[in-house]
């Protein structure tokens, strides 16, 4: 039985078999996460372990209040985006005045039935700017102005790559006939 409350008490006097159970029961959703992030399995296993060092680090901070699911996942945001600073040493700066106006994604057929599985090989194939904003303003929920603030590039450039992320998506669709 997987008893939470159990598993993060003794996890907060750093009792390795309940980290271990901790572990075992996130790690796969956690896992998915990460890989939105980066398009290699092994980096985004990276970004994982690095997630679980920082939340056990840190897990005497848990309060109990909210839900400790959507805390880790704070925590393998965050790495993520600091395995984005680590590894990219430029950022695309490009106003949003230069993104054409393209179809949007509403306009897809509603008889249009796209696997999946098929959706995450496309995304995992966008252009890794454009993945990282995208996952954070479509999937995450964040602002544009947090965006910004966490990847210390303008609120116009989180914008701009969101934009382009999109009509990205919309041309790889018609490519593959989806639209």
């Amino acid at each position: 039985m997987f008893d939470l409350e159990k598993i993060i008490n003794d996890c907060k006097i750093n009792k390795r078999p309940a980290q271990m159970q901790l572990y075992r029961h996130y790690a796969p959703r956690l896992l998915a996460i990460c890989a939105r992030y980066v398009a290699d399995k092994s980096e985004a296993e990276d970004i994982l372990q690095d997630s679980f060092l920082k939340i056990f680090n840190n897990i005497k901070e848990f309060s109990g209040k909210g839900h400790f699911e959507n805390w880790m996942r704070k925590i393998v945001v965050n790495t993520a985006i600091t395995h984005f600073h680590r590894e990219k040493k430029h950022y695309y700066h490009n106003e949003i005045e230069d993104v054409p106006e393209t179809e949007s994604i509403s306009d897809i057929a509603p008889d249009s039935i796209i696997e999946s599985e098929e959706l995450y090989r496309l995304l995992k194939s966008m252009p890794e700017g454009y993945r990282i904003i995208f996952n954070l303003y479509a999937i995450e929920g964040y602002k544009h102005k947090e965006i910004a603030e966490q990847l210390n590039i303008e609120e116009s450039t989180s914008k701009t790559q969101y934009l382009r992320a999109k009509n990205w998506i919309i041309k790889e669709m018609k490519k593959l006939n989806w639209i």
